[in-house]
Parts: C-alpha cells; sequence; structure tokens
C-alpha cells in the first residue's frame, strides 16, 4: 500500500476490554495482537476503535472467522459479528488494515480461480453482486488494485466476511484458500470498501 493514510498524525488504535459493554480489564492497542492471551486476556468482549481500521480473528494468529472493525464502539460480540454466518462469541487477536484508502479503492474480481473466465471491476461498494449482473454466487479469484475490501457471503454485507487487501500477497487471490483460514466456499454476493 502507498497511499497514505487518511487521518496519518493518529496511529491506529483499538481499546479492547475482557467483559461486555467495557467493563473489566482494558488494554489499548496500536499494533498487532497476535494472542489476547499473552496480554492476559482469555478474549476480546467489547472493543472500541479510536482510529484506523481493524481486522479481528476468531482464534490465536489471525486464524478463523474475520471481522473488519471500523471506527466506532463494539459494546459486545453481536455489534462484530452479527451478521456473520454462525456464532463467534470470541476474537483473540486482530490487527490493523494498513491500506484502507476508502476514496481510491479499486477491485478486480473474476468468475474463476488463477483470474479466469468472467471478470468485473469495482470502485464502489456493492450491496449486491447479482443485482449488478454477476452471474451465479461464485467468485474464484479477486485482484485488490488498491484499498481494502470486505466481501460477503450474502447480499447486504451479510454472512462470513473475507478481507481482501490491496498490500497483502501483491493484492492477488487467486484461489478461495487465500481469503482467510475460515474460508470453505467461493460464494460472494456483497463487496464494500473498508473505511478508515
Amino acid at each position: 500500500c502507498t497511499a497514505e493514510p487518511p487521518d496519518s498524525l493518529h496511529p491506529p488504535q483499538i481499546v479492547v476490554w475482557d467483559e461486555d459493554f467495557f467493563q473489566g480489564k482494558k488494554h489499548e492497542f496500536t499494533t498487532d495482537c497476535y494472542s489476547t492471551a499473552e496480554h492476559g486476556f482469555s478474549t476480546v468482549c467489547s472493543c472500541k476503535i479510536e482510529s484506523g481500521a481493524w481486522a479481528g480473528f476468531e482464534h490465536c494468529g489471525f486464524q478463523g472467522q474475520q471481522f473488519v472493525l471500523e471506527r466506532g464502539e463494539y459494546p459486545c460480540w453481536e455489534a462484530w459479528s452479527g451478521s456473520n454466518a454462525y456464532r463467534v462469541e470470541r476474537m483473540c487477536s486482530f490487527r490493523p488494515i494498513a491500506c484502507a484508502d476508502h476514496g481510491r479503492s479499486r477491485l478486480m474480481l473474476f468468475e474463476e480461480e488463477n483470474f479466469q473466465g468472467k471478470r468485473g471491476e469495482l470502485s464502489d461498494d456493492c450491496p449486491s453482486l447479482p443485482a449488478l449482473g454477476w452471474d451465479g454466487s461464485a467468485v474464484g479469484s479477486f485482484l485488490v488494485r488498491s484499498g481494502a475490501w470486505v466481501c460477503s457471503q450474502f447480499p447486504g454485507y451479510r454472512g462470513f466476511q473475507y478481507l481482501l487487501e490491496s498490500d497483502s500477497c501483491a493484492g492477488e487471490y487467486k484461489h478461495v484458500r487465500e481469503w482467510g483460514s475460515h474460508a470453505q466456499t467461493g460464494q460472494v454476493q456483497s463487496i464494500r470498501r473498508v473505511q478508515q
């Protein structure tokens, strides 16, 4: 990612608590947290994003279901995983999303793996790929030209989330298995830009 973050005066910052509704033990982070256990938390139960955008993960080591956390408050697990495909009551690792550049984001999607088949291009949010004319419910591969994007399993940004970043894997996501450790299907029906 070569773009300067929109709010470069403030480094990314997340504040986490080990109880719901911002209670209990508290810790602030401005860099990656590989494991909440390393900081005395079995899991994060609530958080506030003070600046930047963050990726949260169900398991330690940035594994499992992904959550995109943008500026605001998340008083309980439902606030970050309420629209996901299954209940995820924990967040055990998280990291800043470095290349969220809402104004200049660009994404190419392909019908088949390895950038083959029908292709499309987005530079704006798309709440429904089928409504845009994308045939079928699956996407085989992505090429992130700039920014960071959240792909969702169902229209309206619901279901499993997959975070795709231009500064990760050179922005090349050739196969479903490269979208995240929880990716099992190529079903993607809505896509939006990550907001800084």
